[in-house]
C-alpha cells in the first residue's frame, strides 16, 4: 500500500467513524503533510510508523517556525493516525504521545482572542432594534450570534423543530454530528418571534424546514451570514465576524465567573482545556485589573 493509500484509507476511516467534513479535512491534510515531510527525506511509509519519525517530524515543525497550537493540532492527528494504524493491524503500537509530543506553551502567550467591547455590545444591540437599518432576520442573527455563542455553521443550520419556544431553548448540531441544548434568553425569543411573524412568514420559501432564508434560498449559508455581518458592520464603524460574536460570548461569561466545565458545554468545545486555552488569557487580564483597584 502506498502513502497516498494510508492517507486515503484513514480519511475513509474517519468518515466511517461520524467526524465532520471539516474534520476530516483537517486530519487528513496534517497526516498527508507528515508524509509529504517523510518522502521528502526519501523514505518510504509502510504504516510502520516509528518513535523516531515523529519525534523528528514535530522539531522539524518547531524549527520551522510553526506557532506551538498548529504544532499540537497536528500532533493530535499524527495520534490519531497511529491509533487508526493500529486498529488495521499495519502498525504494532503507539508511538505518538501527545503529553510528550506537544509543543509548550509559554505562560501568557496563549491564544489572545478578538472580542466586542460591552460599549460596542450595547450599540449593536440598540442597532439590531432599529428597524430602519435592521430587518428581522438581521436583528435575529446577531442575536442568536450574541447570546448563544453558535458557530455560523451551526447558526445556519437551525431549524424551525430545533427552537423550544415554551422551555426557551435551542438545539444545536455542532461538531461530529453532536447535539448540545443552550437556553435562551427573552431577547432571543423575542427577535425569533418577530423574524418568524413577519419576514419569514411572507417569504416564498416559507415552507422550509430552515429557520433563516433568503429571498432566491430556503436555506441562509455562510457566506451570506457573513456579507451581512460586514454591511451592519460597516455602518456601526465596527468589524463584525461569526467567531468575534463566539469569542464574546464565552469571555463575557469567564468575566462573570461561569465555570470553565460550563462555558465548554454552552460553546460545544470537546474539552475544557479548548476553553481554557481560548479565554484564560482574558481572565488574567481581568483578574489583574481587579489587583491593580487595591
Amino acid at each position: 500500500m502506498s502513502k497516498t493509500d494510508f492517507a486515503e484509507e484513514f480519511r475513509l476511516h474517519l468518515l466511517a467513524d461520524g467526524k465532520s467534513t471539516t474534520t476530516v479535512a483537517s486530519y487528513t491534510g496534517d497526516v498527508r503533510g507528515f508524509l509529504a515531510w517523510l518522502g521528502s527525506k526519501g523514505t518510504g511509509f509502510d504504516g510502520k510508523l516509528t518513535r523516531f519519525q515523529v519525534t523528528a517530524y514535530r522539531r522539524h515543525l518547531v524549527e520551522s517556525g510553526y506557532e506551538a497550537n498548529t504544532v499540537n493540532k497536528k500532533v493530535n492527528s499524527l495520534r490519531c493516525f497511529n491509533l487508526f494504524l493500529v486498529e488495521t493491524g499495519a502498525a504494532s503500537e503507539v508511538v505518538v504521545h501527545p503529553g510528550k509530543d506537544r509543543a509548550k506553551v509559554a505562560l501568557g502567550s496563549e491564544r489572545q482572542v478578538e472580542v466586542f467591547s460591552e460599549e460596542e455590545v450595547e450599540r449593536i444591540l440598540f442597532h439590531a432594534q432599529d428597524r430602519a437599518r435592521c430587518s428581522t432576520r438581521d436583528a435575529l442573527v446577531v442575536t442568536l450570534l450574541l447570546y448563544t455563542g453558535i458557530r455560523v455553521s451551526e447558526l445556519v443550520a437551525i431549524k424551525l423543530p430545533d427552537i423550544d419556544l415554551p422551555a426557551l431553548t435551542l438545539r444545536v448540531l455542532g461538531k461530529g454530528g453532536k447535539y448540545r441544548e443552550v437556553p435562551l434568553r427573552f431577547e432571543v425569543m423575542d427577535a425569533a418571534r418577530q423574524y418568524m411573524e413577519t419576514e419569514r412568514k411572507q417569504s416564498p420559501h416559507r415552507d422550509s424546514d430552515f429557520l433563516l432564508l433568503t429571498q432566491r434560498a430556503g436555506h441562509m449559508d455562510k457566506n451570506t451570514v457573513n456579507r451581512l455581518l460586514a454591511k451592519h458592520g460597516k455602518t456601526l464603524g465596527i468589524e463584525m465576524k461569526p467567531h468575534k460574536f463566539r469569542h464574546t460570548f464565552c469571555t463575557r461569561l469567564v468575566r462573570r465567573g461561569v465555570p470553565l466545565s460550563t462555558v465548554a458545554m454552552l460553546a460545544g468545545h470537546a474539552s475544557v482545556q479548548t476553553t481554557a486555552r481560548f479565554y484564560v488569557n482574558t481572565s488574567r487580564e481581568d483578574k489583574a485589573k481587579a489587583v491593580e483597584l487595591l
